[in-house]
């Protein structure tokens, strides 16, 4: 088999692999919500995103919490455009 097309079908597993996940890691946070490395890391030492660090090195995320953080529900808000009246961002929630 090509080895492009394997390492497509291993991204789309983990990706339904992270979908069934109630606690994400870092790195799994990261991909599921969009954000990148840098600014979940500026939310969590900010304390603006509930985590855990069991083992005081790890970073844990609960799925539900870290998308109520990224993208919270406004109504009259539409996903992935910037609302003119509210001139905040919503971010595309992944399937």
């Amino acid at each position: 088999m090509d080895t492009i097309l394997l390492l497509e079908r291993l991204d789309r597993l983990e990706q339904l692999l992270i979908g069934n996940k109630e606690v994400l890691t870092f790195d799994e946070t990261c991909d599921y919500t969009g954000i990148s490395r840098s600014y979940l890391y500026k939310l969590t030492a900010s304390g603006k995103i509930p985590h855990s660090k069991p083992n005081g090195k790890m970073l844990f995320f609960e799925k539900k919490e870290a998308c109520g953080v990224v993208a919270p529900k406004q109504s009259g808000a539409t996903t992935g455009y910037k609302n003119q009246t509210i001139g905040t961002y919503h971010a595309p929630q992944k399937p």
